[in-house]
């Protein structure tokens, strides 16, 4: 079924409508199964609009992830870490639930974009990194929790999406629970069990 006539609209604001579409058309089946015919239907225009505004799949897909990535910043900040972090990151996703997950599950998966992802999670662990000196020593654990920590965060929060999002307050203590075990065992002595007497 060929798509209704379109009603001219603004650049910018004809782009957001296809970002939109994008993100919701990529966060159903991911970058390889979507085709740019899928994208088009989902925003109710022809492949040619949409060619006017992106050169390929390759490029609509970036600006998708591009705009999911600033939108998860400016929500959440990506500087520091504090007690309004997890709270504000519950936030993002539920109010971008497709962009997170295309952020968090279909990039991650996807060689080409991969580096979207690698740059977040770098970035949360040099913030964890930075959260953490005054708890753990310098070392071997301490690179252990920071590298968790934001893996064990966005898990949770997908998690916390696919349960159909209950009270976010309860999710963000509860996410924080899990953190805060992290923290612990990193800074738990325990005696090697190879060099252990019975």
């Amino acid at each position: 079924m060929a798509p209704e006539r379109v009603r001219r609209m603004p650049r910018a604001q004809r782009r957001e409508q296809l970002l939109d579409a994008a993100t919701r058309a990529f966060a159903r089946t991911g970058y390889t199964a979507t085709s740019l015919e899928d994208v088009a239907a989902e925003a109710g225009i022809t492949h040619v609009i949409l060619y006017r505004h992106f050169e390929s799949k390759s490029d609509l897909y970036r600006a998708v992830l591009d705009r999911a990535c600033t939108r998860l910043a400016d929500a959440v900040g990506a500087e520091n870490y504090d007690e309004n972090s997890i709270p504000a990151l519950l936030r993002a996703a539920a109010t971008d639930q497709d962009g997170f997950r295309l952020l968090f599950r279909h990039a991650a998966r996807e060689p080409e974009f991969r580096d979207v992802v690698d740059t977040i999670r770098s970035a949360s662990t040099d913030i964890a990194h930075r959260h953490l000196d005054d708890a753990i020593p310098t070392g071997p654990w301490q690179d252990w929790a920071a590298r968790l920590i934001p893996a064990l965060t966005l898990e949770a929060v997908i998690a916390w999406l696919d349960a159909g999002r209950p009270d976010l307050e309860q999710a963000a203590g509860r996410i924080q629970h899990v953190i805060d075990g992290v923290v612990q065992a990193a800074r738990t002595e325990t005696s090697d069990p190879r060099t252990s007497k019975p």
